[in-house]
């Protein structure tokens, strides 16, 4: 209950300040850029210090991970629904997302450890089903939140969660790596600042250029350092990311097949909802609501996954996942949130149907392919990747909306396209008419139209990638031999 618990309240803390984005950055008179931060700041310490994290569930005691994590979320999310600066608001969440880390790889070990054959199919499925439940609910509550409350809500609503997570917690029995000795440092720090570079070029790209000496040299600073990262690891006695595991085909599949859902699926949780208030003119509780079709079936498919992979093959499910979700994709460039609200609840659905059928088997796909001794490093790779999708996904997808909408706009006003887009692309419309009334706004809706159009097509084509990667890559033997072996 208390996993189950805990792997409901972390998605809302990716989905909720999407809702609560348009009031936070007017409240603290923020930018785009720094407003951005809030989410990227989440997202990169949560990828970064994943690997950290799951070296320390098996290396400190699996359990005591646990109950620190939530710890460190709760009092994290504590401070940034209280920070008085959007400065704060970034470095709580920093912090927030390291508590995140421990928490998620940490509590999916537990499960590895405690079950194993059907009744760890069974336990993952309910994993699943409770994080596809918090990104369904954590929009439309974080919605009504803003609404009844104000932006503070959606942060301190996790402090409660936290402390409730903390009492479940409690009869939790420990577990730990014998063979584990330290965690492997350099490893975090080379990685981190990788990721955090990586975020940074997307985030200042459409601001500073994409040529521009900041942004390039924040991609150069990234592969540098990425590079620096795979050289520790090889030498390391002990290393946090075991490349050795690499060598497996299924595993590599899989622990890259988050990816290729997860990087449209944040995406669109944190942008679409500023887009349906600006060009949907949508309140904050319907923007969330809007939300529904695509994130209910996350929710409802993983309870199913016993029946489904009776049916189809992991290997298919994992690979039908990313593929209808690609074609949902493509479905969404005819739609817009005022004219075809039918037709957009139409392709929602459809791409919420494609996530649902990966997310109930991938977390037990992840752990079945290594010996269960190791399946805290494992979840910890899994997870590293899933998480560092939905960070650069977030950070590529806002610097590509940005960028596509003041492109459009360049007509629209020289220098002030720019802000326009800032402002139209945070469901700020109220500034943009000010400045130029409705006429203006219905141009700025329209660049903001285009840019949404080429977004839903990079991300449909990073879906398709990964639907042809898992199929040609993931071989069922090596699942079904492993589940014999742990149920044996």
């Amino acid at each position: 209950m208390a996993i189950a618990l805990a792997a409901v309240m972390l998605p809302i803390s990716v989905t909720g300040p999407g809702v609560a984005l348009a009031d936070m950055s007017g409240a603290l008179h923020a930018s785009a850029a720094s407003t951005q931060w809030v989410l990227n700041a989440y997202n990169v310490a949560f990828t970064a210090f994943m690997l950290a994290a799951g070296s320390a569930a098996d290396l400190f005691g699996r359990r005591r991970l646990f109950l620190s994590g939530t710890t460190v979320f709760a009092l994290a999310s504590l401070v940034a629904g209280t920070a008085p600066t959007i400065l704060l608001v970034d470095l709580a969440r920093f912090v927030q997302g390291m508590g995140a880390a421990a928490v998620l790889t940490s509590g999916s070990a537990l499960l590895a450890h405690t079950f194993s054959g059907a009744a760890r199919a069974r336990a993952f499925g309910i994993f699943g089903a409770s994080i596809g439940f918090g990104l369904a609910m954590g929009p439309f509550v974080s919605g009504l939140l803003v609404g009844v409350a104000s932006w503070h809500a959606v942060f301190l609503v996790n402090v409660l969660l936290g402390a409730i997570v903390l009492v479940l917690a409690r009869p939790l029995p420990e577990s730990k790596n014998p063979g584990a000795r330290r965690i492997d440092l350099p490893g975090v720090l080379t990685f981190t600042l990788a990721l955090m570079l990586l975020a940074l070029g997307f985030v200042e790209g459409p601001s500073q250029g994409w040529g521009g000496i900041v942004t390039l040299g924040s991609f150069a600073g990234a592969a540098l350092f990425l590079a620096l990262f795979v050289v520790v690891e090889l030498r390391v006695a002990e290393p946090m990311f075991d490349l050795s595991l690499l060598r497996r085909p299924t595993f590599v599949a899989i622990i890259w097949q988050p990816v290729s859902i997860v990087f449209a699926f944040a995406a669109l949780l944190v942008y679409l909802p500023p887009y349906f208030q600006g060009a949907g003119g949508a309140g904050s509780t319907m923007s969330g609501a809007m939300l529904l079709p695509l994130t209910l079936p996350v929710f409802i498919l993983p309870l199913f996954t016993g029946t489904l992979v009776r049916l189809l093959s992991v290997r298919l499910l994992l690979a039908v996942g990313p593929a209808v979700l690609a074609v949902a994709l493509l479905l969404m460039t005819f739609t817009d949130p005022l004219s075809s609200r039918t037709g957009l609840y139409a392709a929602l659905l459809l791409a919420g149907v494609g996530i649902g059928l990966a997310f109930g088997v991938m977390d037990n796909a992840a752990v079945s392919v290594v010996p269960a001794e190791r399946s805290g490093m494992a979840s910890g790779m899994f997870n590293t990747l899933r998480v560092a999708g939905e960070t650069i996904g977030v950070a590529c997808v806002g610097g590509l909306l940005l960028t596509s909408t003041r492109q459009q706009l360049s007509g629209t006003g020289g220098g002030a396209s720019g802000a326009m887009a800032d402002d139209v692309v945070q469901g700020r419309l109220g500034s943009v008419r000010e400045s130029g009334g409705q006429d203006l706004v219905d141009r700025a809706v329209q660049g903001l139209q285009h840019g949404w159009n080429v977004v839903y097509v990079v991300l449909a084509c990073v879906a398709l990638a990964g639907a042809v990667a898992i199929f040609t890559m993931v071989r069922d033997r090596d699942l079904d031999q492993s589940s014999t072996a742990q149920d044996g």
